[in-house]
């Protein structure tokens, strides 16, 4: 029943995320004009990316306006992404944050272009929480989340089922809104940056790793038949025969014939 430690890079989004909100919460209350500047200026929407304005593909997942989300979010990026953190590092645990909100948001973008779905404009960092949870359950397919503070504990894929579902009937109901078109494109974030930002990174290193083994093993094996022809030569000189194997293992007199068995000294 313990809480999860709060540190590295999970700990870092967390106190940015409050510090921002914070601000944000005070200025509404103390300059409202300097708040709506600052949301206008770093919440996404597509007609001001249409000027240009591409940093809010990623600054919209700093900025919260509601206390209720922003703590649910903040919550479960603690809960769920400080067991991703410690199973990818904290320099891809950054990676996948920000990648994710930028995915989700040029994503989001992109639909907005029909002018018939994703209209109006988002903030928060929903997406990149929702693919924090789809690459913990890739990771841990099996394992079960317990909610907090209810002693239950529910397998994820359940749990990626029951946000992806009612998101879904939320963006039903608003016509498709762009805010929750970005928070069910960060499961599909979520998923990329697993398959192909993730997983590929590991298959190199292995490769490199086997290609490695593979060159030393061949050249120890080059020096050990070498080896074992000097040998034989240094032998006959003595008028001694030796017979050794193609991988240089000595063989008995009486195995003389290669009977598909050597015996190694």
């Amino acid at each position: 029943m313990s809480l999860p430690p709060f540190r590295g890079a999970v700990r870092q989004i967390i106190l940015a995320s409050t510090a921002i909100f914070v601000f944000l919460l005070l200025a509404v209350a103390f300059a409202p004009t300097l708040a709506q500047q600052i949301l206008d200026l770093t919440g996404l929407a597509p007609q001001t990316i249409r000027r240009g304005w591409l940093w809010q593909f990623v600054t919209y997942g700093f900025i919260h306006v509601e206390p209720w989300g922003f703590a649910l979010t903040m919550l479960g990026i603690y809960f769920i992404g400080r067991a991703v953190e410690e199973q990818v590092g904290s320099r891809r645990f950054y990676g996948l944050y920000f990648s994710s909100l930028a995915m989700a948001g040029v994503a989001g973008f992109l639909l907005s272009l029909t002018h018939v779905i994703a209209q109006g404009g988002t903030a928060g960092a929903g997406a990149a929480a929702n693919a924090i949870l789809m690459v913990f359950y890739l990771l841990y397919r099996e394992a079960p989340i317990m909610l907090f503070p209810l002693p239950i504990q529910i397998p994820v894929k359940y749990i990626v089922i029951f946000f992806a579902a009612i998101e879904t009937a939320y963006l039903l109901l608003s016509h498709f809104a762009l805010h929750f078109c970005v928070l069910l494109l960060g499961f599909g974030a979520g998923y990329i940056w697993y398959k192909f930002m993730y997983r590929k990174r590991l298959v190199p290193s292995v490769s490199i790793s086997e290609r490695y083994y593979s060159a030393r093993n061949a050249y120890y094996r080059w020096k050990r038949r070498r080896a074992a022809k000097k040998f034989q030569v240094y032998m006959k000189k003595h008028d001694r025969d030796v017979y050794l194997d193609e991988y240089g293992n000595y063989k008995p007199p009486d195995d003389k014939k290669d009977d598909g068995e050597t015996w190694v000294n």
